[in-house]
């Protein structure tokens, strides 16, 4: 991705020696969805409102979302256990 200044999503150029944060051993585990989903997303914020919103800005939009939607997810389920 060109301009992004969320590191993780930046992969290494061929034949370069130096990793890219991508790329590196502790970030090898992660999902190729996810990388995905934020070009993706980038895409279509791209063409509504060019230049404006990063990938850093998406990736913690993207954050704020999952953790809303577990801590719901974990309340409704405590929920259920107390009522039970």
């Amino acid at each position: 991705m060109q301009g992004c200044d969320a590191s993780i999503l930046i992969a290494s150029k061929l034949g370069s020696k130096e990793l890219a944060e991508k790329d590196a051993v502790d970030n090898k585990d992660l999902r190729v969805e996810g990388f995905e989903t934020i070009r993706k997303a980038k895409e279509v914020v791209e063409k509504k409102c060019p230049s404006v919103v990063s990938c850093a800005d998406i990736l913690a939009i993207a954050a704020r979302d999952f953790v809303h939607l577990v801590s719901y997810l974990f309340f409704v389920s405590i929920s259920y256990i107390m009522i039970s």
